[in-house]
């Protein structure tokens, strides 16, 4: 009985060493990576989608300097950097070109 159960034990455990690195390699894609970025979505994030996000950026920029000394005495000012300023300007200057 605890040959069978031993000859058991051992399979699955040399199945599962054989079976890791595939489910490590499926883990290991973006399965949001968007694969067909196009020419048309490329030139709308030029002309529409860069412009605007630049635009947010300088007004966010001026609002966190309004804003200042009421987040800075409510504490919050990490909050309103991130949101103003940082938000805007991932969006528009780290994004791949075309990923609208």
């Amino acid at each position: 009985m605890f040959k069978i159960a031993k000859k058991i034990i051992i399979f699955f455990v040399v199945g599962t060493l054989i079976l890791v690195p595939f489910g490590a390699s499926a883990l290991a894609q973006d399965p949001l990576q968007d694969e067909d970025v196009t020419a048309p979505k490329m030139i709308v994030d030029v002309l529409v989608a860069r412009p605007l996000g630049l635009i947010a950026t300088v007004l966010g920029i001026a609002l966190f300097v309004i804003s200042f000394p009421f987040s800075a005495a409510g504490g919050n000012t990490e909050a309103a950097y991130q949101k103003l300023i940082l938000k805007p300007a991932k969006y528009t200057f780290e994004r791949p070109l075309g990923d609208l």
